[in-house]
């Protein structure tokens, strides 16, 4: 391949080789050419062995059962695989069963671990895999260790504004696992919209952002005291929307206004047209890779990331 492409043997492995290494455009180029035309492809394994990597990275959840995990996954495999890596989901599951799974669990040899379960602090993850490569993106900001989550507060206060706007003087909040720290955050930042705006809450019911869990607390809205029912999860705004939809003709709300969260790829859709909170997808995975992409600095960075969330309204608010 050398040859072919009129360079050298070490020009030739920096070329092909994952890491920035230099070696001018011009030559790059032919030696791409030249191990296209002879079928080549590089062997992973053994570019991991003198790199001292695997290219494998861990991601660490609770489980994936809600509609907002499919679209994240989904955009978040597809960048981490451009960067030459590949990616094993590891189940903590919950309660007990979490605890006892970070505990005595069997750890994979990985290049670094991305942690989306609540239940997994820093420390544990690094004792479990031995790797000191560990970003949290579960609302743990443990000191020196870099996390990435959303600035939920800023689309929360666009979310109650647009309903106090619109004359809603009561509220209902269905929320998910209140055990989770991001959870516990986003739930203090309805209560603190709400009150800014005079708006009364009259209850959280807890859920699991399913679908099933909001059609289930959707029983217990009383539609004619309700101005609005703030959900915070999709899922779970439409198992209401499914379970009240006689109270919305062409999706119009005529008893109470419904909005979600997350902003799914469901509700750009006819079928579920919520009022939905989320933010940039692609900047939210950018900067976990712009993170993940740095092995050498992983186990030394504390960058603490907010990205930005936004209000988008639709027809049920």
């Amino acid at each position: 391949m050398a040859a072919l492409a009129g360079v050298s043997r070490a020009i030739a492995s920096r070329a092909l080789s994952a890491q920035p290494r230099p070696v001018s455009a011009d030559k790059r180029e032919r030696v791409l050419r030249a191990a296209e035309t002879l079928g080549f492809r590089p062997n992973s394994l053994a570019r991991g062995l003198a790199n001292k990597t695997v290219n494998l990275v861990a991601i660490l959840v609770n489980h994936i059962h809600d509609l907002s995990d499919l679209d994240l996954f989904d955009l978040l495999l597809a960048e981490i695989q451009a960067i030459g890596k590949q990616v094993i989901f590891i189940r903590v599951g919950a309660g007990e069963h979490a605890e006892s799974f970070l505990r005595d669990g069997v750890a994979y040899h990985v290049d670094a671990a991305l942690v989306f379960s609540d239940f997994a602090d820093a420390a544990t993850v690094r004792r479990m895999f031995r790797n000191n490569a560990v970003l949290m993106l579960n609302g743990h900001h443990d000191p020196g260790v870099p996390s990435v989550t959303m600035d939920e507060d800023q689309g929360i206060r666009e979310c109650v504004a647009d309903a106090a706007a619109k004359g809603v003087r009561t509220a209902l909040l269905l929320t998910g696992r209140t055990m989770s720290l991001v959870e516990q955050a986003r739930i203090a930042s309805y209560r603190a919209a709400l009150a800014r705006h005079g708006i009364k809450l009259l209850g959280e019911l807890a859920g699991d952002y399913s679908y099933a869990s909001g059609r289930a607390l959707a029983q217990q809205i009383d539609v004619d005291a309700t101005g609005a029912v703030f959900c915070t999860s999709d899922a779970m705004a439409m198992g209401v929307l499914d379970a009240h939809r006689q109270h919305f003709p062409q999706h119009v709300p005529t008893r109470f206004r419904l909005y979600g969260f997350d902003n799914i790829s469901l509700t750009q859709f006819d079928a579920y047209p919520i009022s939905s909170i989320g933010s940039d997808r692609r900047e939210y995975v950018a900067q976990i890779v712009r993170i993940l992409n740095q092995p050498a600095d992983l186990a030394q960075n504390s960058d603490q990331v907010l990205v930005a969330t936004r209000f988008v309204s639709r027809l049920t608010g």
